[in-house]
């Protein structure tokens, strides 16, 4: 059987993490991320270019379809 612990005995502070802890930054826990807002044109241009790329994946042959995860090719 093991011994009780004391919850009131201080607890052993390693002297190279107190000698270095003020080079240590806090970090956020959460990140933001915050899109700058787009002009009237910069908005049409974004549209125009998501369209030609959506016709262009619909409509060319070729091999640029992409696989899903896990995909197995039939060669």
């Amino acid at each position: 059987m093991g011994r009780k612990k004391n919850k009131n005995k201080k607890k052993k502070v390693n002297p190279k993490k107190e000698r270095y802890a003020k080079f240590r930054k806090d970090k956020p826990a959460t990140m933001s991320f915050a899109t700058p807002d787009l002009t009237p044109e910069q908005q049409r241009q974004a549209r125009e270019d998501e369209g030609k790329i959506g016709s262009f994946l619909r409509y060319s042959k070729g091999g640029h379809t992409t696989k899903g995860i896990g995909a197995k090719s039939k060669s």
